[in-house]
């Protein structure tokens, strides 16, 4: 189990910090911003009103480096303490179970990539007191439930319980198999289970604020159903049947269950771009309601919904478009939004009020792409603000650098968006192209990236491009990228690049494309492709053969998505099969001759380090010019700050070693 401490020293200065919210540009004269201000762990991060808004909580950095959890009373400002932390762990994802009660969970700092899937679970009082473990965090552990229970929700029934939900895994894959919801005391740690009938198979539920689930999603052989009851003893009605992989049929995308039993879903608007929408679900028709209540023209809905938990109303909308923004239907919180914007203009203020809806204060989050989120408590009734801290106290907001939204257009006509970080002074400048992974995701916003920064500190542009296959911008955009890995996914990533040359942006001979997971694949892939345009690559977590993501079958890749949706999504190994050649970096890597950096971690388990192993052997043979560096315990991603601090080190090395002056 972890070693707890009890100490407030680390906090003094907490509520006298002041970060610049000028802007300007960053004189040569001075040195670098050190890599570690960019990579480091969080100062703090968001910090959460109690339901009635009498208290604060807040995850901060303490002088150990760990992530301590610490209450402060707002009725007093003066009752201010840590109520956990950890000697060996940090304190994440805090949450109010009612006005006394808190539940965390934890990120032990010296866990290896297997050990981050088990987060525990904790709770404690606002004064440190009745702390509990509900969750163990090892296999090891002898406290609490077992490692593979999650917090699925707190409710809002007048009782210290929460709602967990017990994943079972596959033992030789760690695939999802089912998973049950139980309710949880936070006070004696009892069990009561809640899904007495439900189907097998389950993959997702969502539950009422009493404690009620009302709604499942199970997968099975390639098929999703999705199944709603209206109250417990009821038979669950299937009010949605699709094929998984299937992605041009209608589909349903449960969400929420608000405070009065509204369910609430996403689904496609069948505008010209297929973009998902915000919908009510009419339970008597069966069906979505005909009109939106959110839609973001050009953009998926993605965002959060937020009540008074007291009337049961919605209040607002949380949505992101190139940037994240706020939708409030509450005439209150619509004022309050734009007297906050007045003051604090060039920014994202986002408002976060007590559950109740009641409470003078109010949290703000304040954001823009050059300065990381700073938190300010504001008074209603004062109409002042006190400033909390920040994500990243170190980073100076005028020495940063401008980031930009821009739709461009592909050699084939098809648009797609980039993002773009200019650096100080006047271009054309040395360029990375950042491609991110998934591929199946949104890559960005607007808003502080450490790594587009960190490269833009250094002299870079940074051309971050949501190329074909990406989500987030419809179906449309995403469709186009089926099948295409190497292909046109590849081409409009190589695009985006061209695109910034005739830009004026980008020097044409000092190019080096990079990324990670799916990134590292298109970095491998286009120094083989477009050996004419980047000059090097740096490529980590990377696949490196779509055939060993098929055949390495103790990944985390589930065996449905094997046989279902990979075929669909990538490419079928029989029908397809020298494309799958044609586009594997592995089968490819006499033909790749510049500098190239790799980087992996050994307990990947969803790149497995055997495609680091097997592509480094094989572009060894007809390439002198490739560094390596494997780091032990990291899984697919670099969670220890200094293993991050190192790579972004040889990171730095590397760019300057090949991109310092035109051949």
């Amino acid at each position: 189990m972890f070693n707890q401490r009890w100490c407030g020293s680390s906090l003094v200065a907490l509520l006298g910090l002041v970060v610049a919210l000028s802007a300007g540009l960053v004189q040569a004269a001075e040195a670098p911003v050190p890599i570690a201000e960019f990579f480091a762990e969080a100062a703090m991060s968001r910090p959460v009103l109690s339901p009635s808004g009498r208290s604060l909580a807040l995850q901060v950095t303490g002088s150990s480096g760990r992530r301590e959890l610490a209450v402060l009373d707002l009725e007093t400002m003066k009752d201010f303490r840590v109520v956990a932390a950890f000697t060996d762990a940090h304190v994440m994802n805090v949450q109010w179970v009612n006005d006394e009660r808190l539940v965390f969970d934890v990120r032990h700092v010296d866990a290896t990539a297997f050990d981050r899937f088990a987060p525990g679970l904790f709770a404690v009082n606002r004064d440190g007191a009745e702390l509990r473990t509900l969750v163990g965090v090892r296999q090891t552990s002898r406290s609490g439930l077992a490692p593979n229970h999650y917090l699925l929700r707190v409710l809002r029934d007048g009782t210290a319980d929460v709602v967990v939900l017990r994943i079972e895994f596959r033992r030789e894959t760690g695939e999802v198999t089912d998973t049950t919801p139980f309710r949880l005391d936070t006070l004696s740690g009892r069990l009561t289970g809640l899904a007495l009938g439900a189907p097998h198979n389950t993959r997702g539920w969502l539950v009422d604020q009493q404690g009620d689930p009302k709604l499942t999603v199970t997968n099975q052989e390639g098929q999703t159903e999705v199944l709603w009851r209206e109250r417990q003893g009821e038979e669950w009605q299937a009010i949605a049947r699709f094929p998984t992989y299937d992605l041009t049929g209608e589909r349903l995308d449960p969400l929420e269950i608000g405070p009065d039993g509204q369910l609430y879903l996403r689904a496609a608007r069948h505008d010209d771009d297929g973009t998902l929408a915000l919908y009510r679900f009419d339970r008597g028709q069966q069906r979505r309601e005909a009109e939106p209540l959110v839609a973001v023209k050009g953009f998926d809905f993605s965002g959060k919904l937020e009540f008074d938990r007291t009337t049961r109303r919605l209040l607002g909308v949380r949505y992101t478009g190139d940037a994240d923004g706020t939708v409030w239907f509450d005439p209150a919180m619509k004022a309050l939004q734009a007297t906050v914007d007045e003051r604090l203009r060039g920014t994202i203020n986002r408002i976060d009020v007590p559950e109740c809806g009641c409470s003078r204060w109010t949290v703000i989050s304040s954001f823009s792409d050059r300065q990381p989120t700073l938190y300010l408590l504001y008074d209603r009734e004062a109409g002042t603000y006190r400033r909390i801290g920040a994500r990243h106290q170190g980073i100076e907001p005028q020495r940063m650098a401008q980031r930009d939204f821009q739709r461009i257009v592909a050699r084939d006509g098809m648009q797609f968006p980039v993002h773009v970080t200019r650096p100080a002074g006047k271009g054309p400048w040395p360029m990375v192209v950042l491609v991110h992974g998934g591929p199946w995701v949104r890559g960005g916003k607007w808003e502080w990236a450490a790594d587009s920064q960190f490269l833009a500190s250094r002299g870079y542009l940074v051309v971050e491009p949501e190329f074909r296959g990406s989500t987030g911008y419809g179906s449309k955009l995403f469709l186009a990228g089926l099948k295409q890995w190497g292909l046109k996914m590849q081409d409009d990533v190589a695009d985006a690049a061209r695109w910034a040359i005739t830009q004026g942006l980008a020097d044409p001979k000092r190019i080096c494309i990079a990324g990670a997971s799916y990134g590292g694949y298109a970095t491998l892939m286009g120094l083989i492709r477009d050996p004419e345009l980047y000059r090097c690559g740096i490529a980590w977590a990377a696949v490196t053969d779509i055939n060993l993501m098929y055949d390495i079958t103790w990944s985390d890749a589930p065996d449905d998505y094997r046989q279902y949706g990979m075929p669909v999504l990538i490419g079928d190994r029989v029908k397809d099969a020298d494309q799958l050649v044609a586009t594997s970096p592995l089968a490819q890597a006499e033909r790749l001759r510049q500098p190239l950096l790799l980087a992996h971690g050994r307990s990947d388990q969803r790149v497995p380090v055997e495609h680091f192993n097997r592509f480094l052997e094989a572009v060894r043979k007809t390439n002198s010019q490739v560094e390596e560096v494997v780091y032990p315990e990291e899984g697919h991603g670099f969670q220890k700050p200094e293993n991050r601090f190192d790579f972004w080190s040889r990171v730095e090395r590397f760019l300057a070693r090949n991109l310092a002056q035109p051949d």
